[in-house]
């Protein structure tokens, strides 16, 4: 997919009510996004599949929502005030900043597409006997390759370890990254940039000074007690909450991939000690499932596992799409230990574990998180689903072939002409499917040209109502993918679409 389709993409979000940029008529801010009446329901979809797949297909995990604004100690206890930092460098020559970690990745990216080279040309070349594992452990040019890109990660992970911030400047240096923009070299040092923005709490300036959560697990972490108690929750156990987050990003670029203002769907796991790495796994085959479950190409998914560990894990791995803009992180999958109940029992002085009547003790849970970004889960739909397609006839149509469960409207119902009594049959299906299905109604310009606008903007299926309706009380269904239409009677409709956008056909295959 090329840097042309993704701005195609990001238009089309735009011409179809997806994504507008915020306070556009003011020339917008930067990195802040509307979704606008076909993105928000789009987006409400994703985040109930989310929701159904975590809170109502496990007895075991329930919800939570908390409050954005927190107690500043809720901070400190869990590092952020200390530790939330980005290494950050400036182009002196563009003015613009940039994440240094991120352009070395960036950079390491370029190997991983001469290995997938290697790869292709290897299995073009043997066939069905080509051995890809046998290729990839043993062939002198991917060897090559894997080793420069160990020497980055080994590089960065120690700098950042010790955090010797010249080294990193140095690595960049030393492997000839040039800024984007200016392309030049002309580099200013590495510096730490905390991410958090910090506001007070009210009109006067002498009380503690507060955040937006750069995260919705802390949340979670201090209601632990409220939840294991007043729900009488056994280990294992997990509290799900989705909901808004802030973070002062230093690239904040591709569209809506990284944002100030987002969402994230976040799922904490509490776990008895030691048995943390065994539902690590198990919910990283479950996020693999689930990310299956909704049709995309497995090719444009990988897992990455984490170089430098976070100060709370003991592993981690993050669930990457290939955008058009490369490989990037849509959900981290982490092993946090017993450190974040561990931190807020020591900063708010209460006890915060958990009595194991079979062991007769008590102890600090450990916590596996699954945590998904809402925002870049729904640019992973649109990208997997968009595309232009030429037809017989020589036109072209823009289609959003996003699953029918996920689709903002799962059936539009049309009257063919706006006339002899078309309108009004129409307006009755409407009125009849609408108790349980989303629909759209529209009878302005030709049927092409609403099944075109359809197609745009993802429904699943066209209800057309004709003249034949009025005598044989049938419509035309149309499919958005194949085109293909048949005539169904009208008493069978609300069946029809049951069977094929109810988001339990999806919540099935996660069983």
């Amino acid at each position: 997919m090329s840097e042309q389709v993704f701005k195609n993409i990001i238009a089309h979000c735009k011409e179809y009510g997806f994504v507008f940029q915020s306070s556009e008529i003011y020339d917008g801010l930067s990195a802040v996004y509307d979704y606008g009446q076909n993105g928000v329901e789009l987006k409400r979809n994703i985040r109930e599949y989310w929701w159904k797949s975590m809170v109502q297909m496990h007895e075991n995990i329930v919800g939570l929502d908390a409050a954005i604004f927190m107690h500043p100690k809720v901070w400190k206890a869990s590092g952020h005030v200390d530790g939330f930092n980005d290494p950050m460098i400036d182009n002196k020559d563009s003015k613009k900043r940039y994440r240094a970690d991120v352009l070395l990745e960036e950079y390491q990216e370029k190997y991983r597409k001469k290995i997938q080279k290697d790869v292709e040309k290897g299995r073009s070349r043997f066939g069905d006997d080509f051995d890809e594992e046998q290729f990839l452990a043993t062939n002198p040019n991917v060897l090559r390759n894997k080793e420069k890109i160990d020497y980055i990660d080994n590089v960065i992970k120690d700098s950042l370890d010790a955090g010797d911030l010249n080294r990193i400047r140095d690595l960049i240096l030393e492997l000839g990254i040039v800024c984007p923009i200016s392309g030049t070299k002309n580099w200013t040092e590495v510096r730490q940039f905390n991410l958090m923005y910090s506001t007070q709490m009210s009109a006067t300036d002498d009380e503690a000074e507060i955040y937006l959560r750069p995260e919705t697990a802390q949340g979670i972490f201090v209601n632990y007690l409220n939840v294991q108690k007043t729900g009488r929750m056994k280990l294992p156990f997990g509290i799900a909450q989705t909901g808004k987050a802030f973070r002062n990003e230093i690239i904040a670029r591709q569209f809506i991939m990284r944002m100030k203002e987002f969402e994230q769907m976040e799922m904490q796991f509490f776990v008895k000690p030691g048995e943390e790495m065994e539902w690590y796994n198990y919910w990283k085959d479950q996020r693999s499932k689930w990310h299956h479950s909704l049709g995309a190409n497995p090719g444009h998914y990988r897992f990455h596992d984490h170089v430098k560990l976070a100060h709370y894990a003991n592993a981690a791995v993050d669930i990457e799409y290939e955008f058009p803009f490369g490989f990037k992180e849509v959900e981290g999958i982490h092993s946090r230990t017993d450190f974040d109940l561990g931190r807020h029992a020591e900063f708010s002085g209460k006890k915060i574990q958990y009595f194991d009547p079979e062991e007769n003790k008590n102890f600090t849970p450990f916590v596996v998180e699954t945590s998904i970004g809402l925002d870049r889960m729904f640019l992973v739909v649109i990208c997997e689903s968009f595309r232009t397609e030429r037809l017989e006839n020589g036109e072209t149509r823009d289609v959003l072939a996003i699953h029918p469960a996920l689709a903002p409207f799962k059936a539009a119902i049309l009257p063919l002409t706006r006339k002899d009594g078309l309108p009004e049959m129409a307006r009755k299906i409407m009125n009849e499917l609408k108790f349980d299905f989303s629909c759209y109604y529209e009878e302005k310009d030709s049927i092409g040209k609403r099944y075109r606008r359809q197609d745009a903007i993802g429904t699943p299926y066209c209800v057309t109502v004709d003249h034949d309706s009025l005598v044989n009380n049938d419509v035309t269904i149309r499919h958005r993918d194949t085109m293909e239409q048949r005539r169904v009677k009208i008493s069978e409709l609300s069946e029809i679409l049951k069977q094929e956008v109810s988001m339990n056909n999806l919540l099935r295959t996660l069983s």
